[in-house]
């Protein structure tokens, strides 16, 4: 019993650091193109300024997104291979909770406690931004979609984080390009 309650805290801690991830990622693919044939990239202007976010969100993203081929070996080119755009999203998520305990309020009041701890009749709302990012590989030959990635986490509007957390955004989701890497 004792070393069940020496391993608990552990064991809650743990799973919390793992549920807690900031941001889910997913990927969707053509299964007929050759990826090992793309080596360059550029950016796709006309998608990337269709994109309904800041001009600094987008060249941070672009910046991010940039970093992450460059270190996969791809090259940035006049004449690429593969064609790079994005679009996002955004969703506001609300949160009521109604366990109804907590502090009551203080004075006078009923006829059992007049000052004290009570029912709290207030339901607590919360609400944050849930940001949706995808990464759109197209075939600059071919002009078709061949690989799409997106990421889904909370947006901050703190600076000092913001810069992170895209970095992280585009960091995940370009683990799963290519394909089958990241098995």
């Amino acid at each position: 019993m004792k070393k069940l309650l020496k391993t608990l805290p552990f064991l809650a801690l743990l799973l919390m650091v793992t549920s807690c991830s900031s941001v889910r990622v997913a990927a969707d693919y053509d299964k007929n193109a050759n990826f090992s044939t793309y080596k360059t990239f550029a950016f796709f202007k006309t998608g990337i300024d269709k994109a309904e976010i800041s001009d600094l969100d987008k060249r941070r993203i672009l910046r991010a997104i940039e970093t992450e081929l460059l270190a996969k070996g791809f090259t940035k080119s006049d004449n690429p291979d593969l064609l790079i755009s994005l679009f996002t999203k955004s969703n506001q998520r609300v949160d009521v909770y109604n366990n109804y305990w907590g502090n009551g309020g203080w004075g006078w009041g009923g006829f059992y406690s007049p000052w004290g701890w009570g029912w709290n009749q207030q339901p607590n709302v919360s609400t944050r931004t849930e940001g949706v990012l995808y990464i759109d590989l197209i075939d600059a030959n071919k002009k078709e979609l061949v690989w799409q990635g997106m990421g889904t986490g909370y947006l901050t509007q703190n600076m000092e984080k913001k810069e992170e957390l895209i970095k992280e955004f585009v960091s995940k989701i370009m683990e799963k390009y290519p394909p089958g890497a990241q098995q």
